[in-house]
């Protein structure tokens, strides 16, 4: 049986080991799991001899593509670790507007190849993020108000299964494979090598709004960006975000009068197909004469756009992220996050407030939680001794909202801490029957369970401290 080699083949206790298990996670804050083995994978062939390697010695499988996943879902306790990081092809065939990647490739690497084609695809906001954890947890992206979540984009999949072979999955050979695929986030059950996409128009122009507004006007600008979603074009990604003025800077770094202080602030970002300006709505605001900030209508890029998502979550610090999405009447919303918004730690931490309006189902995808509001508490931090409490406001303060709670995005999935789920639970039953044909023995890891929670790491770590 053909192994990988010598080099990309670590067992736990040989040197180069506990680095590579703690590069596999993008995240400051390491979870204390330790893998028997990390395959470190060059190509499909890498892959293919990792799985059947895994399958050879009865140990289970978790994958890691970017390694942006903030729990470290692929890092788990036991079996092995199979790290994708280093399949970065990206093949652009302009005649068919279609773009084979593979799933460590990162958005600005993709759009930077589609553009010279007049092409685009709703990759993830963070340039570091990976796109094959993305697309399998849905994927919700640059203009994909619009365009859909990304995994709706996915043409076919090439894919290790558990057995080890390599097939080329598409609606027409293996419907349930891509069903799962669009959308079943660190539940899929296999090995995906390469994602063949369906690529879309490249805007014509970026135009980005950013109104910021005295903490004092919080649910007074939140409840009107509710209702004000509905006046927006789809092509409009519409959002607010409590907290430090811009990107979580410290107050000494701040240039701008007024951002000195935590603030409450909307961002419009629209991907025009033609001149139209599309933010009127959001100059007719009851209180836009008390801005701190304005830009109006500036026109922008996707380098531009990429750093200033950045600056929300920069890394080398320790994170810890939650949402959920709901359909709620907004004054019951602001009502039970009040306490959620009035705790925010401190300089770098922040709750997003992102309105994606809902976006239709499809029977050939397993993706099937949204609703009109997304509420993300993030938590940023750089001293381990803080861990506990800043899961605690993270994970913690939303609990109090499960009641409001249609779902969670698997993208900041939690789900060991979590009380409800990414999938409908027709979904997430399917789900299960399907992987019972793809993968009967278990070989690949599923969703965290509460065991691996990383509050409650943060808790035994707290405990020992004491």
């Amino acid at each position: 049986m053909a192994v990988p080699p010598p080099e990309r083949l670590l067992r736990r206790g040989e040197a180069a080991y506990e680095q590579a298990r703690l590069d596999a996670v993008w995240n400051e804050r390491k979870p204390h799991r330790y893998p028997d083995v990390i395959v470190l994978a060059a190509d499909e062939q890498d892959v293919v001899a990792a799985v059947r390697l895994a399958r050879s010695e009865g140990l289970t499988i978790g994958i890691r593509s970017g390694g942006h996943s903030w729990v470290g879902n692929g890092v788990r306790d036991g079996g092995m670790l199979l790290d994708l990081s280093r399949l970065q092809d990206i093949t652009v065939d302009p005649a068919t507007r279609t773009a084979s990647v593979q799933p460590a490739v990162k958005g600005p690497a993709l759009l930077e190849q589609l553009a010279p084609h007049g092409l685009f695809f709703p990759a993830g906001h963070a340039p570091t993020v990976g796109i094959g954890g993305f697309l399998l947890g849905g994927g919700y992206g640059w203009n994909s108000r619009r365009l859909g979540p990304a995994c709706m984009s996915i043409r076919a999949i090439d894919v290790v299964l558990a057995d080890g072979t390599l097939v080329h999955a598409t609606d027409a050979t293996h419907p349930d494979l891509l069903w799962a695929a669009r959308g079943s986030g660190p539940g899929f059950f296999g090995v995906v090598t390469r994602f063949h996409l369906t690529a879309h128009d490249l805007p014509q122009r970026l135009l980005r709004t950013v109104h910021s507004y005295p903490l004092e006007l919080r649910d007074e600008v939140l409840a009107w960006s509710y209702d004000t979603l509905e006046l927006l074009a789809p092509e409009v990604e519409f959002s607010a975000k409590v907290g430090w003025g811009s990107g979580g800077l410290p107050p000494e770094k701040h240039s701008t009068p007024g951002l000195d202080r935590q603030t409450v602030s909307v961002t419009a970002t629209a991907f025009c197909e033609g001149d139209d300006n599309p933010f009127a709505p959001l100059e007719d605001a009851p209180f836009r004469d008390r801005a701190i900030r304005a830009l109006v209508a500036r026109e922008s890029s996707m380098a531009a756009l990429y750093e200033h998502a950045d600056r929300l979550t920069p890394p080398g610090m320790r994170w810890a992220l939650d949402g959920i999405w709901t359909d709620e009447p907004v004054d019951k919303v602001l009502d039970a996050a009040r306490p959620l918004f009035d705790t925010i730690p401190d300089t770098t931490s922040h709750v997003l407030w992102m309105l994606w309006g809902g976006y239709p189902q499809r029977p050939d995808a397993c993706w099937s939680s949204q609703a009109k509001l997304y509420l993300s508490p993030n938590a940023g931090w750089t001293d381990p001794a803080e861990d506990l409490a800043h899961e605690r406001w993270a994970h913690g303060r939303l609990a109090d909202l499960q009641h409001l709670s249609a779902g969670l995005q698997f993208s900041d999935n939690n789900l060991a801490d979590r009380f409800d789920h990414g999938l409908s639970p027709a979904n997430a039953a399917r789900l299960e029957e399907i992987r019972a044909v793809y993968d009967p023995e278990g070989r690949f890891r599923t969703y965290m369970t509460p065991g691996e929670s990383t509050t409650a790491y943060a808790a035994a770590g707290h405990a020992r401290t004491q």
